[in-house]
């Protein structure tokens, strides 16, 4: 059995990933900062007869992640699939007139610092095994940058062009990158954002090895939004949109 792990998992995506997945005999890996939520995640999916255990750890801190990322693999097997997709704070979210250096550091460490991180832990084993896949999962501003969300704008760009080079400097050895972008969010009413639904999604991807960046819904790029739409990312917050799910 080889594993998933999720980093940034919550009780939408992530849990429907871990549903997903497991329905496919993969072991699944939490990764996460809250103890007691990993705990209702792994009593969630035990009672679908999936094999999964959380690991506490936060996608800025290196050392706890590298830590988490062992501990997985050798509490569940090899990790095969890696998903990345930490839900960003809202201080990295300033307009960007109003964005200085100082805030865009700790948007920097989850979206640059956290996937490097995460990737050359689990890559030895995924070469050693002959396969893997690293799912990155993003908001429409990692490919259209959008002035009201300086930080993610800036941070997911970087984490688009690293997964794009590991794309294409992987895929010689069997080990697929990919990143899919939702770009109005998880939920709200449309069945292609339903957290299934980009499970699944997320699934294909995995099993198809396909092209690097897979949309939920059409192209941001030849579908530009209302202006009344352009500040719903991916990553806001329960109070700022009660219809869109947690990750």
């Amino acid at each position: 059995m080889t594993a998933i792990a999720i980093i940034g998992a919550g009780p939408g995506l992530g849990l429907a990933v871990a549903r997903r997945f497991g329905r496919e005999g993969h072991s699944v890996a939490f990764i996460s900062r809250n103890r007691t939520h990993l705990d209702e995640l792994v009593n969630a999916v035990s009672a679908d007869a999936v094999t999964a255990d959380g690991f506490t750890a936060d996608a800025r801190d290196a050392a706890q992640l590298r830590s988490a990322l062992a501990a997985a693999a050798d509490s569940l097997g090899p990790i095969e699939v890696l998903q990345y997709s930490p839900v960003p704070a809202k201080s990295f979210m300033h307009p960007v007139l109003e964005t200085y250096p100082a805030d865009l550091a700790g948007a920097i460490e989850q979206s640059v610092y956290g996937p490097v991180t995460a990737v050359q832990q689990v890559l030895p084993g995924m070469r050693a095994f002959g396969r893997g896949t690293l799912l990155f999962v993003n908001g429409s501003s990692a490919v259209r940058p959008n002035p009201d969300v300086a930080g993610t704008s800036i941070a997911f760009a970087a984490e688009s062009a690293y997964a794009e080079m590991l794309h294409e400097v992987l895929r010689p050895e069997g080990i697929h990158a990919a990143q899919l972008i939702i770009p109005q969010g998880i939920g709200g009413g449309d069945p292609a954002h339903e957290p299934d639904a980009l499970a699944d999604r997320l699934w294909r991807m995995h099993r198809d090895r396909g092209e690097f960046r897979v949309y939920a819904a059409p192209s941001p790029d030849t579908h530009p939004p209302r202006p009344s739409e352009r500040t719903h990312e991916l990553w806001q917050t329960p109070s700022a949109s009660p219809a869109r799910s947690r990750l």
